[in-house]
Order: C-alpha cells, then structure tokens, then sequence
C-alpha cells in the first residue's frame, strides 16, 4: 500500500511539474535564446537618501552615454529613456569604457562626488550576460527626516506590506481550513504568479504577437502590464486547481494522511522552487511597466503612484474576498465545510467542490499578491518562499482555519514586520513577527479570531 502511495505521489507530482513547464518552459526558453548576446546596461539616477536609509532614486532621461573598446573605438552611443536606462549591445566578454556626457545631464544636476563619468569595464566583470553601469546625481548624504515622519512612513510601507500578506494568507487559511493540510507550497504559488506575469509583461510570447492590434499587446508578443496581470492571476488560479486535481484530490480520495500530504507539500516547494531558479535564474527582473516613478509627497509620507495603486486594488480585492466569504452561497459553504466537513457533507453541500474552488481562489489570490509584490520589489524565484514564515505567522495569529483571522493576522504582521525596523536592523526586522508566531502559541493558540477547542 505505502509503494502504491509514493508511486502515486511521484507520478502526479511529475505530471504537475510537465504541465507547470508547458507553461512557462517555452517562454523562458524563447527569453534564453534572445539573451545570447553580451550588453551593458547604464542607468542615470538622481539619488536622494531618507532617514530609513532607503534610497528614493528617480531616473535621469535624455542623458547622453557612450560605449568604447580597449582600442577607443566607439561600440554605440544611445540617450537613457524614461526610466533612466539605456542597452547597449556589444560584441563580446571584453573590456570596456563607459562615459556619461555631463553636458547632457538636466540643468542644475551634476554627478556624485563619488560617482566618475568615465567608467571602465573589464572582460571578467561580465558574471552574466548583462553588466550594469549605475551613475548617480545629486546629494549622497543622509537626510535626516522627524521621528514622525520617519514612524510615519515606517507605517505607510507597513500598511502596503500587511494587504499582500492578508491576501496570500487567506488562500492558505482556507485551504487549511477546508482540507487540514499544512502547505508549504504555497510560497511558490505566490511566486508562481509573479512569474508568469513577468512572462506576459517582459519575456513575451511571440505568436501572440499578431494580436497587437489589440491596445496593450505590443508586436513582441508582450503585454502591458494591465493585460498580463490578470492573466497571470488566473493562472495562478487554474494552478491551484491543478494541484487539487492531480495531487492532492486523489490522495484524499485514496484516503492519504495529512501529516503525508504535508511532507510532500515540502518536496513540492522545493521541487517547484529549483524549477524557478533554472528557467528564471537567480537575480531579481522588474516589470517592464511602472518600475521607475517619482514618490508623491503625502504629508509626511513618500509613495509612488504604483504602490499607492496596489494598495488600493489589494484592499478591493479583500474587501470583495471578505464580503463574498460573508453573504455568497459559496462563501457560506466554505465556512460550513471549515467548521465540519462530515456535518456539511450531511446537509448537502458538496465538500470536494467547495474545496476544488478553495484551491482555485487561493491560487489566485496567492498570484495576486505575487504580481503585487514583484511590482513593489521585483520578481524573483524565491519571492513567495521569502514570505511563506510571515504567512504562517499571519494566520497563527488571526487564528488557524479562519479566513477572516489570516486577513487581520496578515495585516498586522506587515506593519510589525515594517515598524519593527525603527528598533531593529533592517536584516532582521521579520523577528519580531516571528517571535510574535512563538508567543502566540505558547499563550494563545486559537489566535486572535480563533476559539478555543478541546483537544484528546
């Protein structure tokens, strides 16, 4: 029987990860085999330093930079584009110079002290393909804000934080509470959806692109970003939905344990990251859309357009989860298959569909929350993995099983994580959210919104 299992398990698990790879195999595929050749990227930014030691850089466009060989010889010569940047493509891993024109800098800006205009690149600095060349204007001292302000925008980015975390903690409290099981997979799937946006939004897929008359769908085949995030949030739900079904469905059915199915969300985590970190590779992509802004000045908080954007659409969107989980036919049969599974089955509810639809939301909110999070840092194959402890912390804290706990506990955990660094160095600012995990289940397990069950 335990054989039968495990080659189960090995066979579904397998068949997850083609599908997974059909998906975003190609894409990265056709990504590599543009990548071939060696550039150097340049980019202008006009640096400004807050008391939180964040760097507030705006791009520098129009900025004039050129490329020349070991023998002087010029390689190209581009003006940096909106966002500050401009590629320059060379011929090979060789050395060298990049040189900023200061005469084209905007009136009244000049290089950092620290910062030469002529730049010298030598063959062994290529790690990867792409070498990056940052020039910086402005003033490189630290600008002291009031505590006020500095609390204030501690709070503000806290607040930003704790919405993405209530999102991807609610998907993994309903499945927790609809199954029982523990997944330790669900980071990936909260990578999973910055990742196939980035797909959508920057690799592109080429034989879409005959849709381009289409407006948001550029010739390349990639899609501004209003396109290709929601299609990667339903990816992340039909993901969701396929774990279910070919994984975690039929062990139920075959009437698996939960502490099984918990270990193999472990293998699946990994399994899953190591996929990403061989088709994405190891460093951190920004969206090709919205990824350089100027911060608005809003009273004592700085906030760019986008993050104020994002915040605005994930509080939406848990304002929605939250009222639909409240007064719809499905959120009322989640919370009845929740509180006991047998005794809604009894009454006519159809467990396996309410979870088959569980999976599918938390897949997509667990997408949601990663294109939210790769819009405010970036896209990286390890983004969910990052935050999958915050996530469990949420949850504890607002209370296992209940949806409406992992909003508040999420949300909560965000700001501590982000206030935390007023007193803590910034690496280690997600202690305290973790010690917070500690102590609420050493004094009160049921969490916050929780109650109180017996146990034995």
């Amino acid at each position: 029987m335990e054989v039968s299992v495990g080659k189960t398990i090995g066979r579904r698990l397998f068949v997850a990860l083609i599908a997974l790879g059909s998906v975003l195999g190609f894409s990265f595929g056709t990504a590599k085999a543009a990548e071939d050749g060696y550039s150097i990227r340049a980019q202008v930014r006009d640096q400004v330093r807050t008391a939180d030691g964040k760097a507030d850089n705006q791009p520098l466009s129009g900025v004039e930079i050129t490329v020349t060989d070991a023998n002087g010889e010029i390689v190209g010569v581009a003006l940096t584009d909106a966002e500050g940047v401009v590629i320059v493509s060379v011929p090979s891993r060789a050395d060298y110079t990049v040189s900023l024109n200061e005469e084209t800098l905007p009136s009244g800006e000049k290089l950092d002290a620290k910062t030469p205009a002529v730049q010298n690149i030598l063959t062994d600095s290529f790690i990867t393909k792409t070498k990056v060349v940052t020039y910086f204007t402005g003033e490189s001292q630290t600008v002291r804000q009031p505590g006020f302000e500095r609390v204030a925008q501690r709070i503000s980015d806290g607040i930003r934080l704790g919405l993405i975390l209530a999102m991807c903690s609610v998907g993994l409290s309903l499945i927790f509470g609809t199954t029982g099981l523990t997944n330790f997979a669900h980071g990936e799937m909260v990578t999973f959806g910055g990742i196939a946006t980035f797909v959508f939004n920057v690799t592109g897929l080429a034989f879409l692109g005959s849709l381009s008359f289409i407006p948001g769908i550029r010739p390349d085949g990639t899609f501004h970003i209003f396109w290709a995030a929601p299609l990667g949030i339903i990816l992340g739900g039909g993901f969701g939905w396929a774990l279910n079904k070919r994984i975690f469905g039929p062990l139920r059915r075959r009437g698996v344990g939960l502490v099984t199915q918990m270990v193999l969300t472990v293998g699946l985590s990994i399994a899953l990251r190591n996929f990403f970190l061989s088709r994405f590779e190891g460093r951190t992509r920004p969206f090709s859309d919205f990824s350089l802004q100027r911060a608005w000045d809003l009273g004592p908080v700085n906030i760019t357009p986008r993050d104020f954007v994002v915040s605005i659409l994930s509080l939406l969107i848990l304002i929605v989860t939250a009222l639909g989980l409240r007064f719809t036919r499905l959120g009322k049969a989640t919370r009845a298959v929740s509180d006991n599974p047998d005794l809604a089955s009894a009454t006519g509810i159809d467990s396996e569909k309410v979870i088959r639809l569980v999976w599918i939301i938390g897949g997509a909110l667990a997408a949601a929350g990663g294109v939210f999070r790769g819009l405010d840092e970036q896209v990286s194959f390890d983004m969910g993995g990052r935050l999958l402890f915050l996530l469990f912390a949420g949850i504890t804290l607002g209370g296992l099983g209940s949806a409406f706990g992992a909003l508040v506990g999420g949300f909560v955990v965000g700001v501590m994580v982000e206030v935390s660094s007023l007193v803590v160095p910034t690496e280690l600012k997600t202690a305290p959210a973790l010690l917070v995990l500690i102590l609420v289940l050493l004094l009160r397990p049921q969490g916050i919104l929780g109650r109180a069950q017996r146990v034995g």
